[in-house]
């Protein structure tokens, strides 16, 4: 069976690359009078009929092979869940690890690899070659025009080039953003390691629409034209609409910028809305025919979107919450068994008596194997929503607390284990996303196959003593048993503003919350079941189909005999609207059914609190859990941690001395540490050394 899903996987990432290359070929020759002149008009000629129009082509060429991609790897993530790797992944070669070391570390893009900076390189010479071919054949154009309308032609046509330009840009922004998307996942990306990328893409997407939306208002201004700026023409673009979706464009992102979005978050957040907006007007500016064009993206992510919000309606159920004196606090939620997740995965929590809007990315520091029946996360008191949770969850005196969960989503398979040694290092609430990786670690040397796992070093630095207790944290609440022992785990933690020990209260266990959950709530459970990627892809393809179906009938139907009168034509914008509520209509109810015929399978299942602790049912919501002493064995693990006062750990001696062959390295925490850590690996005297970045940036 794995040989059978390891050789069907690779016939599938064959076909999805050759898919993929052929896509973005059509990208370069877009542009050019091959496409434009000879191309597109055969491609029109066979495909141009009463059932799709003009757009025929479009949707084969840049529609059709991305669906076809994310169904591809819908399959391919489903076979991949059939067999585990742990033991195996280490001894494979890893031929793409020297273009994966750091190669920029400072500067406006962050920390960028090898690969990335390939994929950027070719990126920029994408635009570079469209927008110069673009003007080149339009300049070619207006060659015969003389006099002043000769420069008004040639701004014009700049101006329109840039729009069509930045169009590419779009066409790739919202992939990053699509939290559950399988071809992310497919190629080992995940949502929030490509959030930069989205960020990239943004700037240069609002760059493009900026300066061909002022540069049409500049030009009508100075031609006496300012009239057609209000104009909404019933056949083809639309000014108003595009004013609109620039308008909306540039207040979503005047507030991303990181002065604005750090000091501002809710406004940021809040108008991130905006892209609504954005979208909605630039299709009726561009009209549906073009925006095929950009589609694709958008419509896998708005397949995600209302999947996610499907999730959101369900209350889960929260169990309990751990409180530290340090301000940090891990919440427990009970979890369907047949939910499995790897370690680095986040989940997406909204606390509606806080806010219902505002949804807060925290990384998931249980292990699934190790803990099959609950998920927990650690949240640190950072900013007015943290710290109002803290507050709800150590001080309140109601015996529940209502909150949704959107994900898990993460890698689709662990990497770590290929390493002779980890090596994490963070500062702050960095620590939290180690804590699933060495559960996940703990469980691994319980099993009884007797994987074999690396050495663990974790490099943690704290501001002082009483964050000390964030490692009580490290491991689970639950009675499950397993031996400390065996596991290699060597913990080193810096206090770096206090010279000696002033207390001992870390060693203390934390405080224990317990929630009592309403029989409407039901644990954290897959959406689409245990096969869910079969079942994603089977929705993206039923409701792309469906969409085709009835588009096709709608326009043979009922467009078409319009159009044909010589006496009407049909509008543009109603099109674009009725193809639009059809697209969503079609994700809504393929969605929907998918949805709630998993629900049926995932059942109803209710933890108790008498299932964390064994000995009893506490007499207080509020009590200091002594007896967890019994229940999982906390003396060995801060006897494998060293506590140094008074100083920053020396990060340059500590991975230089790393001697073993295959050293993985991640770094999570603040921006200058993660760039420090990734300028020492990307030292030509650190080839052992394999960087890797853990964070998001909201």
């Amino acid at each position: 069976m794995e040989l059978n899903s390891h050789g069907a996987r690779k016939i599938i990432m064959v076909t999805v690359i050759v898919i993929m290359l052929g896509y973005l070929a059509m990208w370069f020759i877009m542009p050019t009078n091959l496409y434009r002149l000879n191309w597109r008009p055969k491609l029109l000629a066979k495909l141009n009929s009463t059932y799709f129009g003009s757009q025929g082509p479009l949707i084969l060429l840049f529609t059709s092979p991305i669906i076809l991609i994310s169904v591809l790897g819908s399959v391919y993530l489903h076979l991949g869940n059939q067999y585990r790797e742990y033991g195996v992944i280490r001894k494979r070669k890893n031929i793409l690890a020297k273009w994966k070391r750091p190669i920029i570390v400072k500067g406006p893009l962050g920390i960028v690899t090898g690969v990335e900076l390939s994929f950027l390189i070719m990126f920029i010479t994408l635009l570079i070659w469209s927008l110069s071919t673009f003007l080149y054949l339009g300049f070619g154009r207006i060659a015969l025009i003389h006099g002043h309308q000769r420069w008004k032609a040639k701004w014009g046509t700049t101006v329109f080039r840039l729009g069509l330009t930045g169009n590419i840009c779009l066409a790739l922004l919202f992939y990053p953003v699509t939290r559950g998307s399988t071809i992310l996942k497919m190629f080992g990306l995940t949502s929030e390691a490509c959030i930069k990328y989205h960020i990239w893409l943004g700037h240069i997407v609002m760059a493009f629409f900026t300066a061909h939306g002022l540069g049409y208002l500049l030009l009508w201004a100075v031609s006496g034209q300012l009239s057609k700026a209000l104009k909404w023409d019933k056949v083809g673009v639309s000014n108003i609409a595009g004013e609109v979706s620039l308008l909306g464009g540039l207040i979503l992102w005047i507030t991303t910028f990181p002065k604005i979005r750090r000091k501002m978050f809710e406004l940021f957040f809040y108008t991130h809305y905006f892209y609504i907006i954005f979208m909605l007007f630039f299709f009726l500016h561009v009209g549906v025919s073009y925006a095929f064009y950009s589609l694709p993206g958008f419509y896998l992510f708005l397949v995600d979107r209302y999947l996610r919000f499907l999730q959101s309606r369900q209350g889960v159920q929260l169990l309990s919450a751990r409180v530290l004196q340090c301000g940090t606090f891990e919440l427990n939620f009970a979890k369907n068994p047949s939910l499995s997740y790897n370690p680095t995965s986040i989940v997406f929590v909204n606390i509606p008596a806080l806010s219902r809007l505002q949804w807060h990315p925290f990384t998931i520091t249980s292990s699934s194997g190790l803990e099959s029946d609950r998920v927990s996360v650690v949240i640190k008191v950072e900013g007015s929503w943290t710290r109002n949770a803290y507050e709800v969850v150590s001080t309140s005196i109601v015996d529940r607390l209502e909150v949704s969960i959107e994900g898990p989503y993460g890698p689709s398979s662990n990497n770590f284990q290929r390493y002779e040694t980890l090596m994490m290092i963070s500062g702050g609430s960095g620590i939290t996303p180690f804590f699933s990786i060495i559960r996940e670690l703990l469980f691994t040397t319980s099993s009884t196959l007797n994987y074999q796992t690396p050495k663990i070093l974790l490099i943690s630095s704290f501001k002082t003593s009483k964050d000390l207790s964030m490692l009580n944290l490290i491991l689970p609440q639950s009675n499950t048993q397993f031996d400390l022992t065996k596991l290699d785990l060597q913990i080193k933690a810096y206090v770096t503003r206090e010279k000696q020990q002033t207390t001992l209260d870390y060693l203390k266990p934390p405080q224990t919350t317990w929630f009592t959950p309403l029989i409407s709530d039901a644990p954290i459970s897959p959406s689409l079941g245990k096969n869910g990627y079969l079942w994603l892809g089977a929705i993206i393809l039923s409701s792309f189909i469906g969409f085709l179906i009835f588009i096709g009938i709608i326009t043979r139907y009922y467009i078409y005999p319009i159009d044909r009168n010589t006496d009407d034509i049909f509008s543009t914008s109603l099109k674009t609207i009725l193809y639009l509520l059809i697209l969503c209509g079609c994700i809504v109810v393929t969605s929907s059914f998918g949805v709630m015929w998993n629900k049926k399978s995932n059942g109803k299942i209710i933890v108790s609190k008498d299932g964390v602790s064994p000995q009893a049912t506490p007499e207080s919501r509020y009590f200091v859990a002594d007896r967890e002493l019994e229940s999982f064995p906390r003396q060995p693990l801060f006897e494998s941690v060293e506590v140094y006062y008074g100083e920053r750990p020396d990060l340059k001696r500590l991975l230089l001395d790393m001697k073993q062959s295959s050293v993985g390295v991640l770094a999570s925490g603040p921006r200058g540490l993660r760039h420090e850590v990734a300028s020492i690996c990307a030292s030509a005297s650190a080839e052992n050394l394999h960087f890797e970045s853990i964070s998001f940036t909201w």
